[in-house]
């Protein structure tokens, strides 16, 4: 296996386990995903497909596409992580649910936010990385 394909392979494999998690929080444990978390849950969701496509044609140029999503994904998952450390600095829905840790590891580190971003950090580097080497191995 080339370390293109492994890249991409990589970030597949995260893209669906984040899918899998987020599933498991809201169907395993009945935890009811705020309004932020759906946007969450529309940005990683279709990159599972579009990754795992992508790894086993070995398409690198599938940056096009992932980039915008995992890179808005960031963004998203980076507000909602703030929302829970200064909950005063904003609400994503009425009732201000956002701010609400509903599941948390490691003494409160890790929280659903946080998994996320850090799924969608790692899905940018995964897709980055195999654009770089797809590139470098063409030159």
């Amino acid at each position: 296996m080339d370390r293109t394909r492994a890249a991409l392979g990589g970030a597949t494999v995260v893209a669906a386990v984040a899918t899998a998690g987020s599933l498991f929080f809201s169907l395993g444990l009945g935890l009811v995903p705020c309004e932020l978390c759906w946007y969450q849950r529309i940005l990683m969701y279709p990159l599972v497909v579009v990754l795992g496509v992508a790894t086993m044609e070995r398409r690198p140029g599938v940056s096009r596409t992932v980039l915008p999503l995992s890179a808005l994904g960031v963004a998203v998952a980076a507000y909602h992580s703030y929302l829970q450390v200064a909950p005063g600095g904003g609400t994503c829905s009425l009732g201000g649910g956002c701010a609400a840790i509903q599941w948390s590891a490691l003494g409160g580190l890790l929280t659903i936010p946080r998994l996320s971003l850090l799924a969608f950090a790692l899905v940018t580097l995964g897709t980055v990385a195999a654009a770089r080497l797809s590139a470098a191995s063409t030159r």
